[in-house]
């Protein structure tokens, strides 16, 4: 039974290992909080920069709105390293800003930015945050095949194509169908340029059975000439050849792969707030989709039930405190003046 044990530790080992670790931060102290009405936030924390080009990115963090949130925002933003830490404000380029955001009853929604191209494009899919006073885990994971998949509490709530879901498919058609033009410009450059690669096949004969007054005078066939390569000479010559082969670029996808992100250095708040409270935390930045599971568990997955039974607890503490005073103000009531006599009369009988 000792070697499944040792298997799996190993494993464990090995997963920790073949992460890798962006940006990971706890707050021992519980947390980054947000603690003035009506105020702008900004604040910010560097890492040495990176690119995930080729790799998974995921983002991860926790946050609760302690106040019970009618207006203010709950995000995250991913920045370049050349961010302007000291003057960080909304103007400020940003890679990524992912969370949710509250305000009245029209927005409840968990924001996905990627920014392209010197835009800024949002998912356009609506994906709705949670609104109650608890804390949770906020999860965006980036693929580089250009799927993506964003989690609320370690479940999925919203999946899909980078392509589709943020609108780009229009920016696609648009490069492909120039990539197309060049290419067929291109060719018919070529196609010019190939004619004048050409000669006449000087061993050929006029066929026996030509007949000039019928078939018009013969001409010999053209030949292309063949390609030298590294002083190579190619042994013969196909007549067959293809004067051109279309010109297919395949790459041009690559180009609007929205998952990467050449210099990613930094990790911050950046919002406005109408009422404080909020208490962000547990921030990470890695490339193991199940490091960051992992990550989730360890960190909110701890404290998530205990915090729901201390809610519990102080709703039911509320609910008796509220009885005890509605009962109190009812007893006033009936007896009205006499009230006061009787609470005179135990302040003389405790004296």
């Amino acid at each position: 039974m000792a070697a499944p044990v040792v298997a799996l530790w190993a494993f464990c080992v090995l997963r920790v290992v073949l992460a890798t670790v962006y940006f990971q931060e706890e707050f021992l102290d519980g947390g980054l909080q947000t603690t003035q009405n009506g105020r702008f936030y900004a604040i910010s924390a560097r890492f040495k920069p990176f690119s995930n080009k080729g790799k998974t990115l995921v983002i991860q963090y926790t946050v609760k709105h302690e106040q019970k949130m009618d207006c203010g925002g709950g995000y995250i933003k991913i920045f370049p390293a050349d961010v302007d830490q000291k003057k960080l404000n909304g103007k400020s380029q940003y890679y990524i800003m992912f969370g949710p955001d509250i305000c009245g009853f029209d927005i409840k929604k968990v924001h996905v930015i990627l920014h392209f191209k010197n835009q800024y494009h949002a998912n356009k899919k609506s994906i709705r945050c949670k609104v109650d006073g608890f804390t949770h885990l906020y999860t965006l994971i980036l693929r580089p095949d250009l799927t993506y998949e964003v989690k609320i509490d370690s479940q999925v709530i919203e999946s899909g194509s980078i392509e589709y879901d943020w609108n780009l498919t229009s920016l696609k058609k648009m490069e492909k169908s120039s990539v197309e033009s060049k290419d067929w410009d291109q060719e018919k450059d070529d196609k010019s340029q190939d004619w004048e690669k050409h000669f006449l096949d000087a061993s050929a004969s006029k066929p026996s059975d030509w007949n000039s007054e019928l078939d018009g005078d013969w001409q010999a066939p053209m030949l292309q000439k063949p390609p030298y390569q590294d002083g190579l000479k190619p042994e013969g010559i196909d007549k067959d050849v293809w004067l051109h082969q279309k010109l297919k670029n395949t790459n041009y996808l690559t180009e609007y792969d929205l998952s990467e992100f050449e210099n990613i250095g930094a990790i911050g708040l950046e919002l406005w707030q109408v009422r404080s409270g909020t208490i962000f935390d547990n921030f990470l930045i890695t490339d193991d989709e199940e490091y960051a599971e992992n990550f989730g568990r360890a960190t909110w997955g701890e404290t998530k039930d205990p915090e729901r039974e201390m809610d519990a607890i102080q709703a039911k503490e509320e609910v008796k405190k509220a009885r005890e005073e509605d009962e109190e103000e009812l007893l006033i009531g009936r007896f009205g003046g006499q009230g006061n006599h009787f609470n005179r009369f135990h302040r003389k009988d405790e004296l």
